[in-house]
Protein backbone atom coordinates (compact mmCIF):
# COMPACT_ATOMS: atom_id res chain seq x y z
CA UNK A 1 0.00 0.00 0.00
CA UNK A 2 1.25 3.70 -0.61
CA UNK A 3 0.08 7.06 0.72
CA UNK A 4 1.42 10.32 0.15
CA UNK A 5 1.62 13.50 2.86
CA UNK A 6 4.36 15.60 4.14
CA UNK A 7 6.71 14.62 6.76
CA UNK A 8 6.25 16.25 10.01
CA UNK A 9 7.88 14.18 12.94
CA UNK A 10 10.70 11.72 13.52
CA UNK A 11 10.12 8.88 16.88
CA UNK A 12 12.84 7.67 19.04
CA UNK A 13 14.80 5.08 17.68
CA UNK A 14 14.59 1.74 19.93
CA UNK A 15 17.77 -0.67 19.79
CA UNK A 16 18.78 -3.86 21.13
CA UNK A 17 19.62 -7.28 20.85
CA UNK A 18 18.48 -10.48 19.76
CA UNK A 19 19.64 -14.19 19.69
CA UNK A 20 19.62 -13.02 15.64
CA UNK A 21 22.21 -9.86 16.42
CA UNK A 22 21.49 -6.04 16.78
CA UNK A 23 18.71 -4.71 15.65
CA UNK A 24 17.00 -1.10 15.50
CA UNK A 25 13.56 -0.08 15.04
CA UNK A 26 12.64 3.61 14.45
CA UNK A 27 9.82 5.57 13.19
CA UNK A 28 7.96 8.76 11.61
CA UNK A 29 4.70 10.65 10.95
CA UNK A 30 3.03 12.36 7.94
CA UNK A 31 0.11 14.35 7.61
CA UNK A 32 -2.05 13.68 4.36
CA UNK A 33 -3.27 16.42 1.91
CA UNK A 34 -7.16 17.04 1.43
CA UNK A 35 -9.90 18.73 3.07
CA UNK A 36 -9.51 16.31 6.08
CA UNK A 37 -5.70 15.91 6.73
CA UNK A 38 -4.75 13.13 9.07
CA UNK A 39 -1.50 12.62 10.98
CA UNK A 40 -0.35 8.73 10.50
CA UNK A 41 2.35 7.18 12.42
CA UNK A 42 4.61 4.54 10.90
CA UNK A 43 7.43 2.25 12.52
CA UNK A 44 10.11 1.23 10.00
CA UNK A 45 13.06 -1.96 11.09
CA UNK A 46 16.52 -2.26 10.37
CA UNK A 47 19.15 0.31 10.16
CA UNK A 48 18.31 0.96 6.39
CA UNK A 49 14.85 1.72 6.84
CA UNK A 50 15.31 4.05 10.00
CA UNK A 51 17.98 6.16 7.96
CA UNK A 52 15.89 6.65 4.47
CA UNK A 53 13.40 8.33 7.07
CA UNK A 54 16.38 10.30 8.67
CA UNK A 55 17.30 11.36 4.93
CA UNK A 56 14.67 13.87 3.98
CA UNK A 57 14.23 17.09 5.53
CA UNK A 58 10.95 17.74 7.38
CA UNK A 59 8.07 19.48 6.21
CA UNK A 60 9.23 17.92 2.89
CA UNK A 61 6.30 15.58 0.52
CA UNK A 62 6.77 11.82 0.79
CA UNK A 63 5.38 8.56 -0.83
CA UNK A 64 5.41 5.86 2.20
CA UNK A 65 5.15 2.18 0.68
CA UNK A 66 3.73 0.20 4.02
CA UNK A 67 2.23 -3.20 4.86
CA UNK A 68 -0.52 -2.81 7.91
CA UNK A 69 -0.18 -6.15 10.47
CA UNK A 70 -2.12 -6.22 13.50
CA UNK A 71 -1.81 -8.54 16.87
CA UNK A 72 -3.95 -9.60 19.73
CA UNK A 73 -2.52 -9.23 23.39
CA UNK A 74 -4.64 -9.48 26.24
CA UNK A 75 -7.78 -9.68 24.20
CA UNK A 76 -7.09 -6.62 22.73
CA UNK A 77 -6.08 -5.91 19.44
CA UNK A 78 -2.90 -3.69 17.92
CA UNK A 79 -2.04 -2.40 14.69
CA UNK A 80 1.08 -1.44 13.30
CA UNK A 81 1.57 0.19 9.87
CA UNK A 82 5.65 -0.65 9.08
CA UNK A 83 7.43 1.18 6.60
CA UNK A 84 8.91 -1.13 3.87
CA UNK A 85 10.12 2.46 1.40
CA UNK A 86 9.85 5.89 2.49
CA UNK A 87 10.74 8.27 -0.51
CA UNK A 88 10.71 12.12 -1.58
CA UNK A 89 7.19 12.56 -3.79
CA UNK A 90 6.77 15.43 -6.82
CA UNK A 91 3.39 14.83 -7.97
CA UNK A 92 3.44 14.25 -11.41
CA UNK A 93 6.80 12.38 -11.53
CA UNK A 94 7.10 8.70 -11.82
CA UNK A 95 8.04 6.55 -8.14
CA UNK A 96 11.57 6.74 -7.01
CA UNK A 97 11.87 3.18 -7.72
CA UNK A 98 11.71 3.59 -11.44
CA UNK A 99 13.86 6.64 -11.73
CA UNK A 100 16.88 5.13 -10.20
CA UNK A 101 17.00 7.07 -6.74
CA UNK A 102 19.46 5.97 -4.11
CA UNK A 103 19.14 6.64 -0.63
CA UNK A 104 22.67 7.86 -0.50
CA UNK A 105 21.96 10.92 -2.30
CA UNK A 106 23.57 9.81 -5.70
CA UNK A 107 21.66 8.70 -8.58
CA UNK A 108 21.96 5.23 -9.71
CA UNK A 109 22.91 4.36 -13.05
CA UNK A 110 19.78 3.83 -15.34
CA UNK A 111 19.57 1.12 -17.92
CA UNK A 112 19.70 2.76 -21.57
CA UNK A 113 15.89 3.75 -22.41
CA UNK A 114 14.07 0.74 -24.70
CA UNK A 115 13.28 2.10 -28.42
CA UNK A 116 9.67 3.21 -28.24
CA UNK A 117 7.53 0.54 -30.22
CA UNK A 118 5.91 1.70 -33.16
CA UNK A 119 2.06 3.57 -32.70
CA UNK A 120 -0.75 0.84 -33.46
CA UNK A 121 -2.53 1.75 -36.67
CA UNK A 122 -6.28 2.23 -36.62
CA UNK A 123 -7.74 -0.63 -37.82
CA UNK A 124 -11.59 -1.24 -39.55
CA UNK A 125 -14.26 -2.23 -37.74
CA UNK A 126 -15.11 -6.16 -38.16
CA UNK A 127 -18.12 -7.20 -40.71
CA UNK A 128 -20.63 -7.87 -37.31
CA UNK A 129 -20.13 -3.95 -35.88
CA UNK A 130 -20.92 -2.22 -39.04
CA UNK A 131 -24.61 -0.78 -39.17
CA UNK A 132 -27.77 -2.98 -37.94
CA UNK A 133 -29.97 -3.67 -41.00
CA UNK A 134 -32.72 -1.08 -41.44
CA UNK A 135 -35.89 -2.70 -40.58
CA UNK A 136 -39.46 -2.41 -41.97
CA UNK A 137 -41.96 -0.84 -39.95
CA UNK A 138 -44.69 -2.77 -38.76
CA UNK A 139 -47.95 -1.99 -37.95
CA UNK A 140 -47.88 -3.34 -34.59
CA UNK A 141 -45.46 -2.40 -31.62
CA UNK A 142 -44.27 -4.89 -29.47
CA UNK A 143 -44.77 -2.90 -26.13
CA UNK A 144 -46.50 -4.25 -23.22
CA UNK A 145 -48.06 -0.82 -22.31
Amino acid sequence: MDITGRLIQLLPDVEGESQRGHWIRGGFVIETDGEYPRKVAFTAFGEERVAMAKNIPMGSPVQVTFQPESREFNDKWYTDLRASRIQPFVPGQMPAAATGYAWSGTPAPQAPAAQPAAAPQPQAAPASFATPPAMEPSGEDDLPF
